[in-house]
């Protein structure tokens, strides 16, 4: 996993975030807490600044503001819940303009406020309680 950046910022950030509805209504699914959990940190990590880098990286990306799912993977549910899932919000929650391809640095902080909210999640729901959830899934 990364450095932790300035872990005061990113729980700033996180502070602030949670103040917005919409961004508060965002939790992982049982399935992705599971495939968190399998993989490891490091490699959700790998994948956030993978997805960073290639979904919202670019200056102008591809379908800016329809590039990133609400779920399917971790790393999509926490970009919407931490505002990196595209350049508008970027741009409104961390001041990074658009028409500016994002620095690896800038990718990092990124991340680190992504990964602080999934490890957040995944504390508030612990195992016990993911696999109780999954269980009442499969009788369904």
């Amino acid at each position: 996993m990364q450095p932790k950046y300035d872990t005061q910022w990113v729980q700033g950030m996180l502070a602030k975030l949670a103040k917005s509805k919409f961004r508060a209504s965002f939790t992982l699914s049982v399935k992705d807490r599971a495939y968190a959990r399998s993989k490891g940190l490091d490699t959700i990590d790998r994948h956030a600044h993978d997805m960073l880098g290639t979904r919202v990286g670019a200056a102008f990306p591809v379908k800016d503001g329809k590039q990133t799912p609400y779920r399917g993977h971790p790393v999509f549910t926490a970009q919407h819940a931490t505002g990196t899932c595209c350049r508008t919000c970027m741009e409104r929650w961390y001041g990074i303009p658009k028409g500016h391809e994002l620095t690896p640095d800038e990718i990092n902080h990124l991340s680190a406020v992504i990964m602080a909210w999934i490890e957040r999640d995944m504390r508030e729901h612990p195992v016990q309680a993911a696999s109780h959830e999954a269980e009442q899934l499969t009788l369904l």
